[in-house]
């Protein structure tokens, strides 16, 4: 059994952009930029955003931080994000969720140009990746795909379950295996016999949101179990596989937390540099 670091595969991938930041500032006189936009109070969206801006700045990329008040208008939120997308020096644009429940997410982040979207929430990247064309794809389910292969773990004629059908992970990573040939099967809250579904997986991924929800009956043996669940449990961080019970089953396993958690951000740094290298 191998325990999959994605603590010490991100800060490889890290180092890796810092180069590719510094090449492309060396070309045109100028560093990638990523703006980051933070609307409201939210402390748990405070701490995202400034481990966003450290991650930038330790990666050579110039972090653009702004912040509108809770009572912002829809308006004026539209209007920094078209602002924004018109600003040459800015090469990716990033819109902290949750947002205050009297904005509307979704219109605001259409105001995101495709090609500026290093969340790859945009109806065109979501668009492409299902065409399995040209596409930013969102970082969580990016990461993932990332650590398979600097392990080394085979994909292609794979049998891929993915617990969760989210926007954000379960739907973007079930299209990102497919386009490399697994055969996927996604799961969710209605899915039957969900068991034995699991059990069939050479791959099993789990974004369901359930602290500990897949035990060792659900696996099997030699499966490559990955983890992208982060729950709080009795006060401890813990994932949605009761890693534990699992370990022992699986051929590569990510442990919660230093798993996939770390290389969300070192794939949001990706497409930023990734989005100024196209946009050039």
């Amino acid at each position: 059994m191998t325990i999959i670091d994605g603590k010490k595969t991100a800060a490889e991938i890290r180092a890796e952009l810092k180069v590719r930041a510094g090449a492309f500032e060396e070309k045109y006189h100028r560093k990638v930029g990523l703006a980051v936009v933070l609307i409201g109070e939210d402390p748990a969206s405070e701490v995202y955003v400034r481990n966003k801006v450290k991650a930038c700045e330790d990666a050579g990329i110039r972090s653009f931080s702004y912040a509108l008040p809770t009572q912002a208008t829809q308006e004026e939120a539209e209007a920094l994000i078209l602002s924004l997308a018109t600003n040459e020096e800015v090469d990716g644009i990033l819109v902290q969720l949750p947002l205050p429940r009297h904005l509307n997410a979704d219109a605001i982040l259409a105001k995101i140009p495709a090609e500026k979207d290093v969340d790859g929430f945009s109806k065109e990247n979501i668009g492409a990746l299902a065409l399995n064309g040209v596409a930013t794809v969102a970082c969580t389910p990016l990461g993932v795909i990332e650590l398979l292969k600097r392990y080394q773990v085979p994909v292609s004629g794979k049998r891929a379950v993915v617990l969760g059908r989210s926007n954000i992970v379960g739907r973007p990573m079930a299209l990102l295996l497919l386009n490399a040939d697994a055969t996927v099967t996604v799961c969710h809250s209605k899915t039957e016999n969900l068991s034995e579904i699991c059990k069939e997986a050479d791959i099993l991924v789990a974004a369901i949101g359930k602290p500990k929800f897949v035990t060792a009956e659900m696996v099997k043996e030699g499966a490559v179990v990955i983890d992208v669940g982060i729950n709080r449990k009795e006060g401890k961080l813990c994932g949605d596989v009761d890693f534990e019970a699992v370990k022992d089953k699986a051929s590569f396993i990510t442990p919660v937390p230093g798993g996939v958690g770390p290389m969300t951000i070192a794939m949001l740094l990706n497409n930023t540099v990734q989005a100024a290298e196209r946009r050039q």
